[in-house]
């Protein structure tokens, strides 16, 4: 029964993470209310460009320029999303933006007052507003929303964000370990992540008991997107990392110096929905005595499917990690994770990733049980979209 109880400890911790920080992130909505949309024009509407069809269906509450009529003009509770505001506009793919237009605010937990254009637009019509949509955003330094590919367990993505993740991992042979990690992620400007990994666990002794719950080694990074090109569907990043030994060597929650850890990440859209994920870096211990220099590398694949075209989306991966210590007659390390990432809520923001980590040498590391909770805090509070 003990076991049990520490074994939910970190998802109900979870729980209680985001709802005292939830309520207080807010993000704008994606549009409101486009007047009557039954008055559409005829079949030629779709002969018309992008620009066209925003002037006849989005003008008059969105503008000219895209910035917005102000909401005591409209009458209206909803303030009117920014358009030329690059932080607002880039975050989201057009699959996003295009569903919440067709379909109105409520298919991705926004006001109604974002009515649902239906049949009046087809989607290749909306493509065409949102191509023209794209056009207000004028610097190309922020990268698309395309490039936010799927969250693996482990393998660290390329594109800046705004996020809070708690993951949980659980040895399921021999003696219990439950590991956990709280990671804060602060998207500074159009390219940079700040990112603060907190880690801490549980270990059952050989008798069977279960220890208070420790402290591992924090760690800071900063990431930087160097290159992204939403025509060939790749982003590259680099990060630096400093893990600080804040964790008991003693009991292996941590590993007594401090540690550089450099690394590159890339990822790259594929056709029909798929994306491949690639990380590889170093470890670099201050205290050679204390840890060892060792070499990683990452990388994962995976679909992502759309449930009823307009619904949750169900990302599954395979993810294959690969890990050599710097040193004569060291060896590899392999491990393969199946998984897969599932959003919450209409909105999206909220995702749940499981899978388990299976060692493929023999090198004595045990199966485990993992799983995160994702939050994207830009996008709305917790209680927000549902």
């Amino acid at each position: 029964m003990e076991s049990e109880k520490l074994i939910l400890y970190p998802l109900v911790l979870t729980l209680v993470l985001f709802l005292l920080v939830g309520a207080g992130y807010h993000s704008p909505q994606p549009g409101v209310e486009a007047g009557e949309v039954s008055c559409l024009g005829p079949d030629t509407l779709s002969q018309k460009p992008g620009m066209e069809l925003y002037l006849y269906a989005c003008v008059a509450c969105h503008g000219v320029t895209g910035r917005g009529v102000p909401q005591g003009q409209l009458g209206i509770n909803t303030p009117v999303p920014d358009f030329t505001d690059c932080d607002f506009a880039s975050r989201e793919p057009d699959s996003d933006w295009i569903a919440v237009t067709h379909q109105g605010g409520p298919v991705r937990g926004f006001a109604k007052e974002m009515p649902a254009f239906g049949k009046a637009l087809s989607e290749e019509e909306l493509q065409k507003v949102m191509t023209h949509i794209r056009t207000f955003c004028g610097d190309d330094n922020w990268p698309r929303g395309e490039l936010n590919l799927p969250r693996p367990l482990v393998t660290e993505k390329a594109y800046p964000e705004d996020e809070a993740v708690i993951s949980t991992s659980i040895d399921m042979e021999n003696e219990g370990l439950v590991m956990n990690e709280v990671v804060y992620e602060h998207r500074l400007g159009a390219r940079n992540q700040l990112e603060v990994v907190v880690p801490f666990g549980f270990r059952q002794s050989t008798a069977g008991k279960w220890g208070g719950g420790q402290l591992g080694d924090m760690a800071v990074g900063i990431k930087r997107a160097l290159y992204h090109n939403i025509n060939s569907g790749s982003i590259f990043s680099v990060t630096g990392e400093v893990i600080i030994p804040t964790g008991d060597r003693l009991t292996g929650f941590g590993k007594g110096t401090t540690i550089f850890e450099p690394f590159f990440s890339f990822g790259q859209i594929l056709p029909a929905g798929s994306f491949l994920q690639i990380q590889s870096g170093m470890e670099l211990p201050m205290l050679r005595e204390k840890a060892k220099e060792e070499a990683f590398w990452r990388g994962v694949v995976g679909t992502s499917l759309t449930q009823r075209q307009w619904g949750r989306t169900w990302s599954p991966m395979v993810e294959i990690l690969g890990a050599r210590e710097l040193e004569v007659g060291a060896v590899n390390h392999w491990d393969i994770i199946p998984q897969v990432q599932v959003t919450l809520n209409k909105r999206q923001h909220i995702m749940m990733n499981v899978g388990v980590r299976i060692p493929v040498d023999d090198a004595g590391r045990d199966t485990q049980l993992m799983v995160y909770i994702l939050w994207d805090w830009f996008d709305g509070g917790i209680f927000e979209g549902w």
